[in-house]
C-alpha cells in the first residue's frame, strides 16, 4: 500500500505542475494586428458594452506580421566560405540558410559576447603577430590570385615633363585595375622613368605576400591615328582576299581564249577540205546544209511507195 499511495502521489504532483511551455507563450506566427476605428464606449458596472452594429466594426491595421520583412541572422563565420566572408568575419544571412547550412555544418556560431571576444583576440594576433605565425584573410589571398594575372600598361603622355614615378603607378592601378595600393605596399626599383619599355613593380598584400607586376610603359597615340591604323590594316586584308580569287577568273578566261582559238581552226578544217575537193568553202558548207536537210525531210527507203496509177 505504502508503494501504490507513494506512486499516486507522485502522479499528483506532475499533473499538479504547470507546463513548461503553454500555447499561449508561444510566438504569434502569420497574425494580423487590428483595432477599432471607433472606441467601445464604457458600460454600467455588471453590464456588457454596446456595440454599434456597423460603427465597431470598422478596424485598421496596427501589424501585419505575416507579410513584414523578414529579420537576417547575425552570424561569426569560423572558416572561410566562398562569395560569404571569412574566418571571422560577422555576416548576415537568411535564417534557413543560417540554420541549414552555417550552424549545422559548423561554418559559423552565434555572436555570443565569448565568441565575439574570442575572434577579436584572434584577428588582433594575425594582425600584430609575426610574419611567420600570421595568415592571410581571404580578401587578401583573392587580391594576391588577381595580382598574379594582372599587367599593367601606361601610356607616355607627350609632354617633355613627364615621368613614371611612384605616385603616377599607384593612381594607375587605381584607374586601370581597380586596386588602392598604399605607399609602403608599393615597391618601384627606380625613383623616375622617362624611356618607353618594359619594367617592373612589386605590392605587398597585408605585409605578407609580395607579389611582382610587369609594366609596359608605350608612347602616347593620338585615337584617330589608331583608327586609321586599323583602317589600314583591313584594307589591306581585303586587297590580300582580292588577289587570292584573281588566279581563278584568270583560269577561267584562258579556258575561254582556248574555246575561241579552237573555233578558228576548224573552220579553217573546212576551208582546207573545201579547197582539195575543189569547190569554195561557202559552196560546200551550202551543199551540206542541203544535204542534210534533204535526209531529214526524206521518208525511210524501206517505206512502201504509194501507187500514183491508181
Amino acid at each position: 500500500m505504502n508503494m501504490w499511495s507513494s506512486g499516486r502521489r507522485v502522479l499528483q504532483d506532475l499533473l499538479s505542475q504547470p507546463a513548461v511551455r503553454t500555447f499561449s507563450l508561444s510566438p504569434a506566427q502569420n497574425t494580423v494586428v487590428v483595432e477599432r476605428w471607433w472606441q467601445v464606449p464604457l458600460s454600467k458596472v455588471g453590464s456588457p458594452p454596446r456595440l454599434h452594429p456597423r460603427r465597431h466594426r470598422i478596424y485598421k491595421l496596427v501589424e501585419d506580421i505575416k507579410h513584414a520583412p523578414k529579420e537576417k541572422m547575425e552570424l561569426i563565420l569560423t572558416q572561410t566560405v566562398p562569395k560569404l566572408g571569412g574566418r571571422g568575419d560577422t555576416v548576415f544571412v537568411r535564417k534557413s540558410v543560417g540554420r541549414n547550412k552555417l550552424l549545422l555544418q559548423g561554418l559559423a556560431v552565434y555572436p555570443s559576447p565569448e565568441n565575439k571576444q574570442m575572434f577579436a583576440e584572434e584577428l588582433r594576433l594575425l594582425r600584430e603577430g609575426k610574419p611567420e605565425e600570421r595568415i592571410q584573410t581571404r580578401t587578401g589571398q583573392l587580391t594576391v590570385e588577381f595580382l598574379k594575372r594582372s599587367k599593367l600598361k601606361i601610356l607616355k603622355m607627350p609632354s617633355d615633363e613627364f615621368q613614371l614615378t611612384k605616385e603616377v603607378v599607384r593612381r594607375q592601378f587605381q584607374k586601370k585595375l581597380g586596386v588602392v595600393v598604399p605607399p609602403h605596399a608599393l615597391t618601384f626599383p627606380f625613383e623616375s622613368v622617362k624611356d618607353s619599355g618594359d619594367y617592373w613593380c612589386q605590392v605587398t598584400v597585408n605585409g605578407m605576400d609580395t607579389v611582382r607586376i610587369p609594366i609596359s610603359l608605350v608612347p602616347y597615340e593620338d585615337p584617330s591615328a589608331s583608327y586609321q591604323r586599323q583602317l589600314k590594316t583591313k584594307m589591306q586584308q581585303q586587297q590580300a582576299t582580292t588577289d587570292a580569287s584573281e588566279p581563278a577568273a584568270e583560269e577561267v578566261s584562258v579556258a575561254a581564249e582556248g574555246e575561241a582559238a579552237a573555233k578558228p581552226f576548224s573552220d579553217a578544217t573546212v576551208e582546207a577540205t573545201a579547197a582539195l575537193a575543189g569547190v569554195p568553202a561557202d559552196q560546200d558548207e551550202t551543199a551540206a546544209s542541203t544535204r542534210m536537210s534533204q535526209e531529214t525531210t526524206a521518208p525511210p527507203s524501206d517505206s512502201p511507195k504509194k501507187d500514183d496509177s491508181k
